[in-house]
This record gives C-alpha cells, structure tokens and sequence, in this order.
C-alpha cells in the first residue's frame, strides 16, 4: 500500500504500533490518517477517537481499513469520526481512489 500511495507522489509515514503512531501522527501532523483498526497498544479506534476529541484534528481525514465486515464498518466509522472506510482484503485502487477523493475534499474545505 504505501508504494502505490509514493508513486502517486505522497509522502507515507509508518507505524505498526498503535500508541506510537498516534505520537507520530501528532508529531508529523500529516494530511491524512490512514488507520487500521487492529493494531498493538492502540486500536485504530481508539487512535480515531482520540483525534477527533481534538479541534485541531477535525479536519483532517482518517481513512479506517478493517476485517470487520462492511455492514459493522458502516456502522461503526461515524461513531468514531472516520471519514470512510474499506473492508479488507482491500484493493490497493481503491485505497488510492479513496485518498485521492478524501484529500481533494480537505483542500475544497480548507
């Protein structure tokens, strides 16, 4: 996921543990967040959660990948304030097709 999101020329952070991304995230202040929501330390929820509790985190998009089901995601990503999310296994087109749409909204907002 993270080539196919540099070939389309974004920068991509990592991290595989939920409360040190969450430091990232806030140390880095990217455009997006992209979260999955079963993570060591902090689930993507918790992470999600935190953000949004947060004004100067309202605008920024969080895109939320999760094994789930698409019925409990429909359900659950607004509780939480994602602004959309996939079911995995995931296309990586869509992914790239979501970013490229939840990143042109937050520049139609700004």
């Amino acid at each position: 996921m993270s080539s196919a999101l540099e070939d389309e020329g974004w920068e991509v952070l990592v991290e595989n543990d939920g409360e040190a991304g969450l430091e990232m995230i806030l140390v880095e202040q990217p455009d997006l967040v992209i979260l999955d929501v079963m993570m060591p330390g902090l689930t993507g929820w918790e992470i999600c959660k935190y953000l949004r509790s947060k004004p100067d985190w309202n605008s920024t998009p969080i895109l939320m990948l999760t094994g789930i089901g698409e019925r409990m995601n429909a359900m659950t990503a607004p509780l939480y304030g994602a602004d959309a999310h996939l079911d995995k296994p995931f296309d990586i087109d869509d992914v790239v097709e979501t970013v490229r749409q939840l990143v042109a909204q937050a520049q139609q907002s700004d």
